[in-house]
């Protein structure tokens, strides 16, 4: 779980540690019950919501990380729903949202048809193991992810049987979501340290703070499209 009170306190209200530490000196290294705190004037962060997100196909497995790339759908899969009698015809469904992801921006964006919805900074990968440009599609989600941390991998892209099975929580290397596109490894997801946010040092993944990524994933879907450029 968390490493402390502060470290908890730090992220239910979207903050650094160390900036938490600033707006209270020499408070944070001993919290207690009763003790108030200033922090940012935010929503607050709760490890709850994770547990209430319903993102419509859960994917489990032995690691999120370790998942095997889609197969490509049979052309039985890919036919078209019916068409509907416009007579009994409902309104119109709401819009397929898409991901945007800026490599060079660290920014991520949400949009419904032209609309842009939301946008969120992001970690991407770093120049030894960047993220993957082209089109991708989210495949699913999987809520409290372990984790398979190789280091080879991380550091040079290359799986080796050395590795071990992170378990799950918040301060997990993917935080408290993965969101899985349809490329082996490769998911959009939280992370253990927020203040890493915004600049180029993920594993080929696309990161987010847990706050942030709990907020994507009440917006995209099965099928979303994820545009990296």
């Amino acid at each position: 779980m968390y490493r402390d009170p502060a470290d908890a306190i730090a992220e239910k209200f979207h903050c650094d540690f160390h900036f938490l530490e600033q707006l209270n000196p020499g408070k944070t290294k001993s919290i207690k019950p009763g003790d108030q705190l200033r922090v940012p004037n935010v929503e607050p962060f709760e490890l709850g919501t994770v547990k209430e997100l319903k993102p419509g196909s859960e994917i489990n497995g032995p690691a999120a990380n370790d998942l095997p790339d889609e197969p490509d759908k049979t052309p039985e899969e890919e036919k078209p729903a019916p068409a509907q009698n416009p007579s009994t015809a409902s309104a119109s469904p709401p819009l397929m949202p898409s991901v945007k992801i800026d490599t060079k921006a660290n920014m991520l964006a949400v949009f419904e048809g032209d609309k842009l919805v939301a946008v969120y900074p992001v970690t991407i990968g770093s120049a030894q193991t960047a993220s993957p440009i082209g089109d991708w599609k989210v495949r699913g989600m999987s809520k409290w992810p372990r984790f398979r941390y190789d280091e080879e991998m991380l550091k040079h892209g290359q799986r080796s049987g050395h590795f071990y099975m992170l378990p799950p929580g918040p301060r997990s290397p993917v935080g408290v979501l993965w969101i899985a596109l349809n490329k082996k490894g490769i998911g959009i997801h939280g992370t253990a340290t927020p203040d890493s946010v915004g600049h180029s040092v993920s594993h080929n993944c696309i990161r987010l703070a847990n706050w942030d990524v709990v907020r994507l994933a009440e917006r995209v879907k099965v099928g979303t499209p994820v545009s990296i450029h």
